[in-house]
This record gives C-alpha cells, sequence and structure tokens, in this order.
C-alpha cells in the first residue's frame, strides 16, 4: 500500500514538473541561449545597445503601459468604491457586464473598437452622412489614444474587483472611530483607509500594467506600424525579418520585466488576501443617493461612463458584423448598403475567407485538446496542492505556476520556435504545437480553479473510503473527482476560452494549413474591401458569443474561494 501510494505521489509531482521543463524551461533557455552564444548573440546585443529605434520601443512600452494603467485606475477607483458601498438596482449584471471585455479575446476587442471608431465604424459613417463629408471626421485607428482607450476597456474589471471586493471587506467602524475622535470625512480617508487599501490599490495596478506590457493584438491593430511595443517588435523582428537573435534579446528583456512584475504582484496579492479588519458578514449596504443631488448625479455618471466604455464597442461590433456600410462591387454582383447576411453566408466560401469553416473546425480541434490536456496537467497539480498545502513541494510548485503568466504569449511563440525544431522534440511542423502553448497559459488557471474544491472536501471521507478497502486510486475516482465536478467545469471553461481567442503564440507557430480564428480575422482585417471586412466583424462576432458562453459557465459554476 505505502509503495503504490509513493508511486502516485510521484507521478503527480513528476508531471507539472516534466510539462513545464519541456514545453516552458525548455523554451525559453533556447532564448537565453540565442541572445549570449556565439557571434549572433553578441552582435545582436551590440544593435540593440547601438539602436535609438529599439531603445525607443523599450520606452514607448513602459509610457503607453504606464498611462494606460494610470486612466485605468482613475476610471476604476471611483466605481469599486460604488460597488463596496452602495446597492442599487441591476449591480449583479453591472458586475458581469464590466467582466465581459476581460474574458474577451485581445484582436475582438481591438475588432470592436474598429467597428465603432473605425474609417468605416459606425460614428464615422454616422458623422459623414449627416454633413456630406467625404472623409472619416474622427482619426481613431492607430493613434495613442486607440491603444489607451482599449487597454482600459480590457483591464477596467481588474481594478472594479480587486479593488473592490478588498473595500468592501474593511470594517466601516475603523473610520467611524476616527470621525468620533474629530476627523473629518477626508482625513479619515487618507489615515485611515487609504493606507489599509494600498496593497489592493497597488496589487491590482501591477496586475493591469503586466496586461498592458504585454498587450499584443490591440497596439497590432489599433496602434499599426506607428506605435510599436516590446511584444509587437518581436513579433516583426522573428517574421517579418526573420532577425532571430534581436527577438530572443527583446524576449529576454520582456521577460526580465513581467517576472520580476509577476512576483512584486504575488507578493502584494497574498497581502491582501486578509485585510486587517473585516466588516460582519452580509452588513447591508446603503442605496445610492437621489439623483437630483450632486453625490447621486456623480455616481450615476460613474456608472453610466463605465457602462457606456463596456457595452458601445462590443454592440457596434456583433450590429456592424451584419449592416454594410460600404458598398462595394464583387465578383459575385454588387454588395448593397443596408442590412444583410451575407458576412455570414460568405464565411463557409473557402475561397472567399481561404477556409473560416476549416479554421472555426481547427480553432475548436485546438480548444478540445487544450482542455483535455490542461485537466491532465491540473488535476494532479491541484490535487497535490491542495493535500500538501505546507510541504516543501507545495511551496516550490505554486509560485512557477505563475511564470507561463508573467510571461508573453509571442515569447513562449518565438520560444517554441528556436528549441521545438530538431530532435529530440521536433514538433515545428506538428500542428500539436499550437495547443501546447494554449495549454502553457491554460494551465495556471486550471490549477486556481480546482484546488479550493479539492482543498474542500472532507479529509474523513477519504479515510472511511480507504478504511473500506479502496486503493489510492480509488479514493481519487470515486471520491475527490465526483466532487470537483464544478471545478472541472469552470477550468475547462476557462481552457476552452483562452486556447480560442489566444492570437499572440499562435501567429507565430501556427502552419497556413492549419489556421484559427483568430489568425484568419487578423488576415481578414488587413485586406482591403467592405466584404473582407464585414467577414472579420462576422468571425469576431462568433468568436465573442462562444467565450460569452465560456463566460457563463465560469460564473455558474464558480466554486467560493477560487481566485478566478
Amino acid at each position: 500500500m505505502n509503495s503504490l501510494r509513493k508511486s502516485f505521489w510521484g507521478f503527480a509531482f513528476a508531471v507539472p514538473i516534466l510539462f513545464l521543463a519541456l514545453f516552458y524551461f525548455y523554451p525559453l533557455a533556447g532564448i537565453f541561449s540565442i541572445s549570449f552564444s556565439g557571434a549572433a548573440g553578441t552582435t545582436a546585443w551590440l544593435r540593440f545597445a547601438g539602436s535609438p529605434g529599439l531603445w525607443g520601443v523599450v520606452g514607448f512600452t513602459f509610457w503607453q503601459a504606464t498611462l494606460s494603467t494610470l486612466l485605468t485606475l482613475v476610471l476604476g477607483l471611483p466605481g469599486a468604491y460604488l460597488l463596496s458601498h452602495y446597492d442599487f438596482r441591476g449591480k449583479t449584471f453591472f458586475r458581469a457586464l464590466t467582466a465581459v471585455p476581460f474574458v474577451m479575446p485581445t484582436l475582438v476587442v481591438a475588432a470592436a473598437f474598429n467597428a465603432l471608431l473605425g474609417p468605416t465604424g459606425w460614428a464615422n459613417t454616422v458623422l459623414m452622412d449627416l454633413f456630406s463629408l467625404q472623409t472619416p471626421p474622427i482619426a481613431f485607428v492607430r493613434t495613442f489614444s486607440a491603444i489607451l482607450t482599449a487597454h482600459v476597456f480590457y483591464n477596467l474589471t481588474i481594478v472594479l474587483r480587486l479593488v473592490g471586493d478588498f473595500w468592501g471587506r474593511l470594517d466601516p467602524r475603523l473610520t467611524q472611530a476616527a470621525r468620533t475622535l474629530g476627523a473629518s470625512r477626508w482625513e479619515a480617508f487618507l489615515r485611515i483607509t487609504a493606507p489599509l487599501l494600498f496593497p489592493a490599490v497597488l496589487a491590482a495596478a501591477l496586475l493591469v500594467f503586466i496586461f498592458d506590457f504585454s498587450s499584443f493584438a490591440v497596439v497590432l491593430i489599433l496602434g499599426g506600424p506607428r506605435f510599436s511595443t516590446i511584444e509587437t517588435e518581436i513579433f516583426y523582428q522573428a517574421t517579418g525579418l526573420g532577425d532571430l537573435s534581436v527577438a530572443a534579446v527583446l524576449s529576454l528583456i520582456q521577460l526580465i520585466c513581467t517576472l520580476v512584475l509577476t512576483s512584486i504582484y504575488a507578493r502584494l496579492s497574498a497581502k491582501t488576501a486578509r485585510p486587517l479588519k473585516q466588516r460582519a458578514e452580509n452588513r447591508p449596504l446603503v442605496r445610492l443617493p437621489a439623483p437630483v443631488s450632486i453625490r447621486g448625479f456623480v455616481h450615476r455618471l460613474v456608472i453610466g461612463t463605465i457602462l457606456l466604455l463596456t457595452t458601445l464597442p462590443l454592440a457596434a461590433l456583433a450590429a456592424r458584423s451584419i449592416v454594410n456600410l460600404s458598398p462595394e462591387r464583387t465578383r459575385t454582383g454588387t454588395l448593397e448598403r443596408g442590412l444583410t447576411p451575407v458576412f455570414y453566408e460568405t464565411l463557409l466560401e473557402s475561397g472567399a475567407t481561404a477556409g473560416a469553416g476549416r479554421a472555426a473546425a481547427v480553432s475548436l480541434g485546438y480548444a478540445g485538446t487544450t482542455v483535455g490536456l490542461a485537466l491532465l496537467f491540473g488535476l494532479p497539480t491541484a490535487w497535490v496542492l491542495a493535500r500538501k498545502k505546507t510541504s516543501i513541494y507545495a511551496r516550490w510548485i505554486d509560485p512557477l505556476l505563475m511564470l507561463p503568466l508573467g510571461t508573453s504569449a509571442v515569447t513562449l511563440g518565438l520560444g517554441f520556435i528556436v528549441t521545438l525544431n530538431r530532435p529530440p522534440l521536433d514538433l515545428r511542423t506538428s500542428p500539436f504545437l499550437v495547443p501546447l502553448a494554449h495549454t502553457l497559459v491554460a494551465f495556471p488557471f486550471v490549477v486556481r480553479s480546482m484546488s479550493p474544491a479539492l482543498a474542500s472536501i472532507q479529509p474523513r471521507l477519504r479515510q472511511a473510503a480507504a478504511l473500506l478497502g479502496a486503493s489510492p486510486w480509488q479514493v481519487v475516482r470515486m471520491v475527490d473527482l465526483p466532487l470537483v465536478g464544478r471545478a472541472a467545469a469552470v477550468a475547462a471553461a476557462f481552457a476552452f476560452s483562452i486556447s480560442l481567442g489566444e492570437f499572440g503564440a499562435t501567429a507565430l507557430v501556427t502552419r497556413p494549413e492549419y489556421q484559427t480564428i483568430p489568425t484568419v480575422i487578423y488576415r481578414l482585417l488587413g485586406r482591403p474591401g467592405a466584404l473582407n471586412y464585414g467577414q472579420a466583424l462576422a468571425l469576431s462576432t462568433i468568436l465573442m458569443l462562444l467565450t460569452l458562453i465560456a463566460m457563463l459557465v465560469i460564473e455558474r459554476f464558480r466554486v467560493e474561494g477560487g481566485e478566478f
């Protein structure tokens, strides 16, 4: 019995370590090797050191991430205050709606803003019709403002949830005591609430900064060639110029930055897990002030601004996919202006979109494979972490799980290119390479989703099964697995949605005959013509709906105590 138990623990220990070693640390070691070894590595560093353009890319990456983070905080902190202190009609719907952009693929986010404020988007088309203009009056796409707006749209829910949840758990008696001792409302906030709230605000800001720092599709589509970040420059150097050495140098710089930020975030996140003083459970929240008052008007203005920011782009995307605003002649006739299903009808025509139907099948196949792999590797890892919370293994493996989250998808894709193209792991021409990259990103989400459910299983259930003669494997199969079904559904939904919308690594490693929905959308957006543009938006809408379904599954089966 003991030998069988040791074998099971050994297997559970080896699975995540082997997976991360082969498909995370080995590719990253390849990037290190290229950036430091031989004449090519030395030349790449010298080129980087002497290139004002590349230094400008690094500086712009930090600048746009910093400004995007500050703007997200400016809008998110008032929203977090309202969510933590007030109850209002539709609050649950408001929380769910603000979470939608975060689970959307970044490529769809970029396409949504294009549909709303692009040259042929709703805003420009309406203004051109009203005032008989010949050119679009709003120059939004390929501007710095477009990047900042999309980043705020995408990451706003991080501040609302992290800061709002923490703020709502603070005991109000602390500030009440300060007010009783003569402090004003502002003094009580600065001296009591602000110091307690600061770790949560800083943790949320760091997480937003990490996502903005490694943003890819938003900068690539909405920013264009004028605005290049480290992430897009890696893609350009690797695919456009074929210079893997310079791409490796940039990947190494980005990796160091993101890992440092991720480690700081992990420390701050641990501090915010349990605030100093928590309010009593089920303490009723107050209603919003009347709209005729200044405070009531300002509160509703904040809520309305957040709702407009989170709903208008996605609504414009869905509407634009069934309405043609730019008539043109095609090979099959004239594409008239107005309501039309032609964008969806032509998606299945392989000649029109180079196989959008095949891309959908490939994406669903990749997503299914990713779900299987993520559960295969994530379940034993979550099980060990839940059973051995205080063990040396748990203290080592838990931080390792955060590493893929702090690594850009483009960097992972580049690592696959430079290492998995020769024996013993010659996978460069294999379609299996894409779901492996997706699994790396989904793996931490799966573990974080399933660990709380496994930890909640009462030990006496396992002990009773063992006393009745069940082997360790039978205990796992007959006790643990049936009790974690809800968490498994959440984990599978996370893995599915991540795989379906992943674009950075996929754009680097996918083969031409195995295009995914995001890569086809990107190609269509780069082609001229209303038909190509409409097909890109139709595909984006389909991808958005599939992701929304996955999010609904997550909300429906979320286990209390889960981190995501």
